[in-house]
């Protein structure tokens, strides 16, 4: 079902490493002996320091090099590829957030598409061996049959946010079949971890808990989500780097349940625990890592949000033999070491 990058490419730029999941990535490459290059913008979405402090940890081992610049600017990121070369191109920056995609959506175009745009540009002229671009289960919208799987129609996206990650997705197969570019989308579902971004629940929920203030808990607590631990994401990605897809020469040739298109080297690829875990358990879970109760707010829905997400990671496994495991409560543990030890708490 897919290809092999050979083992002498090892260059592979990343954009986003000073983000929460690209840092994460560009550590795992590193420690396997790729050399990696990081393009970031340093946004101040949020707390502009915490990102300093992921690529200046990034920028002490040998191999890693960096450039801070938009993926707006065109010139400035093809001069940065065409310099590099990379064999891999890794697509993780952007604007994120679902619910910041109500208050500044032209970010998420600027960013999520023009952006994603400039990206696509510079592999299809450099011919990369991979371009490998992040979704998002947000994608998924309204649809109600759960586990999603990647096979499922995906038209009813609920935020522009999930909007320009499924334009994104619709960009990379017109680029895949055009151009004979290998390309493949991931789609995340609820990633969380050490050095997380402070606009997500985990991290939202510890700073309020250990400074008393009370948590928002959106539709009273009855939510769900697939919880993946980000040392197993970036695992999941790491493997896809090497299952590099090929247009078929025939579509029956295509195993069921592949996202494999038809017409083009392409294919979408969910990457998440497999487990849907109930948001109330998820907060339990980080009072007893805590060893202190919530102040608890409940609250209605918020604008966009979905009740349940929930993957089928059968797909990620077949083409890689990996399927992220982390149990729930091990994550919010290792990342509760980590804000403490991190902010002195």
């Amino acid at each position: 079902m897919a290809g092999t990058v050979t083992p002498t490419s090892r260059r592979v730029l990343i954009t986003g490493t000073a983000g929460f999941i690209g840092f994460h990535l560009a550590k795992l490459l590193l420690s396997e002996g790729f050399r990696v290059h990081g393009y970031d913008g340093m946004t101040d979405y949020y707390d502009v320091s915490l990102k300093q402090r992921r690529h200046a940890m990034l920028l002490q081992t040998q191999g890693f090099s960096a450039t801070e610049g938009m993926l707006e600017d065109q010139a400035k990121f093809d001069t940065v590829a065409d310099e590099f070369r990379p064999d891999v191109i890794v697509h993780l920056a952007g604007q994120a957030g679902v619910r910041y995609s109500l208050e500044n959506p032209r970010s998420y175009i600027d960013s999520n598409v023009v952006g994603t745009f400039n990206v696509m540009e510079a592999a299809r002229r450099l011919e990369v061996q991979h371009l490998l671009m992040a979704s998002t289960s947000s994608v998924y919208g309204a649809n109600e049959d759960m586990p999603f799987a990647e096979t499922d129609k995906a038209d009813a996206q609920l935020t522009i946010y999930a909007a320009t990650k499924k334009a994104n997705e619709s960009m990379g197969h017109s680029y895949a079949h055009l151009w004979n570019l290998p390309t493949t989308m991931f789609r995340f579902f609820t990633v969380y971890g050490p050095w997380g971004r402070p606009d997500l629940a985990l991290y939202k929920f510890v700073d309020a808990i250990l400074d008393d203030r009370p948590i928002d808990i959106y539709n009273h607590g009855d939510m769900y989500r697939d919880f993946t631990y980000v040392d197993d994401l970036v695992r999941g990605i790491r493997l896809l780097i090497d299952a590099v897809p090929k247009r078929p020469e025939n579509a029956d040739d295509i195993a069921e349940g592949d996202s494999l298109s038809p017409v083009a080297p392409f294919r979408i690829v969910n990457i998440g625990n497999s487990d849907k875990v109930r948001l109330l358990d998820f907060v339990d879970a980080i009072e007893k890592s805590l060893g202190r109760k919530a102040i608890r707010n409940y609250m209605e829905m918020q604008k966009g949000d979905v009740p349940a997400t929930w993957a089928d990671a059968s797909l990620l496994q077949t083409l890689t033999g990996y399927r992220p495991q982390t149990d729930f409560k091990d994550g919010v543990d290792r990342f509760v070491a980590w804000f403490r030890d991190y902010y002195g708490k």
